[in-house]
């Protein structure tokens, strides 16, 4: 199917010199967009192709995106937040490689319900942690004691926790921005015993760490050097884009694995995920008599809207009804 888009062009409209999929990862790419943005937008940008192409219709045509849109709602009956992930993922396709402005598809774009995240309580927090233990159980403690996300988590390096400010650096969070937050004092023993395990790692090993964007092309020993190891490093090597043999971090699989069975051993029904902790980190603060703009701040969120939903939460927690009143 790829031959034939690339040679005849299929009977979408599309062009025969270039694979659009191929320019759109190059664009992708030029513009920093993470690696799990880039495989998403790929993916959806694909399925759409795909759909003209078993339609014939022209991809380039704004009736074909709406129709798409309509599509994943009614047919594949897609969640709102995925049916906007598509949405995002054609736009770019349209914009930035076909140089083209798409009309009328507003109009189709789903509205995300507003949900309340699930929290759990201090003590909740405090049984699901003490049920996980190894490297994944001292993840899950970062993300509740520092508000990071999974993916920041595992990818933190040796040089981004600073000990004696009691700080953490998250490199390249959400929207490839830096930020600084706390660093727990409660957690400093277990981070010295991950550091130490990944040291001895370290001096076993030949095999450089990956390193960010074209770091390794600007300082091709930065791989080896401690300063760049991983916190986390996986215990097994994998090979990089070119081929080169490099050790990488943790998956996070491991991760949602040891988060999924400490609740089921804490005896806790409602779904919470690594995730949730994160959002009981901005509520438990909030608790405490921390102030919002400084949350926002740890958290890393653009707007204070986003950090505002915790006060909702906040409130619910502390109007639970007293049902010894009804005795």
């Amino acid at each position: 199917m790829r031959l034939y888009r690339q040679f005849f062009g299929g009977v979408s409209g599309r062009s025969s010199a270039l694979d659009p999929l191929d320019v759109l990862g190059d664009r992708l790419r030029v513009r920093h967009y993470s690696g799990k943005t880039v495989k998403s937008y790929l993916h959806w940008c694909r399925g759409y192709l795909d759909y003209c192409d078993g339609l014939n219709r022209d991809c380039r045509s704004s009736s074909s995106f709406t129709d798409y849109l309509t599509y994943l709602a009614l047919q594949k009956k897609v969640a709102a937040s995925t049916q906007n992930q598509a949405f995002n993922s054609i736009l770019f396709l349209f914009r930035n490689v076909w140089g083209k402005e798409p009309s009328g598809i507003d109009a189709v774009r789903a509205r995300k319900p507003k949900r309340l995240p699930v929290v759990l309580t201090p003590s909740e927090v405090k049984k699901v942690l003490e049920n996980a233990g190894g490297a994944p159980g001292t993840v899950l403690r970062l993300c509740y004691s520092s508000g990071l996300r999974l993916g920041e988590a595992i990818s933190l390096r040796v040089q981004d926790i600073d000990f004696e400010s009691k700080s953490i650096l998250v490199r390249s969070g959400k929207g490839e921005k830096d930020r600084i937050t706390m660093l727990s004092p409660s957690i400093v023993p277990r981070l010295q015993v991950q550091l130490e395990r990944a040291e001895e790692l370290f001096r076993t090993a030949s095999e450089p760490v990956t390193l960010p964007g074209a770091l390794s092309r600007k300082y091709p020993n930065a791989g080896r050097d401690w300063r760049w190891w991983y916190v986390f490093p996986s215990p097994s090597l994998c090979r990089d884009e070119s081929g080169a043999i490099v050790r990488h971090h943790i998956h996070p699989t491991g991760v949602q694995n040891e988060m999924r069975e400490a609740v089921k051993a804490s005896g806790i029904t409602r779904r919470a995920g690594v995730h949730t902790l994160r959002h009981c980190f901005a509520t438990h603060l909030l608790m405490s008599g921390m102030d919002l703009c400084e949350i926002q701040e740890l958290l890393g969120h653009k707007n204070l809207e986003t950090t505002r939903v915790y006060l909702h939460v906040m409130k619910n927690m502390r109007n639970s009804p007293r049902t010894d009143l009804l005795d």
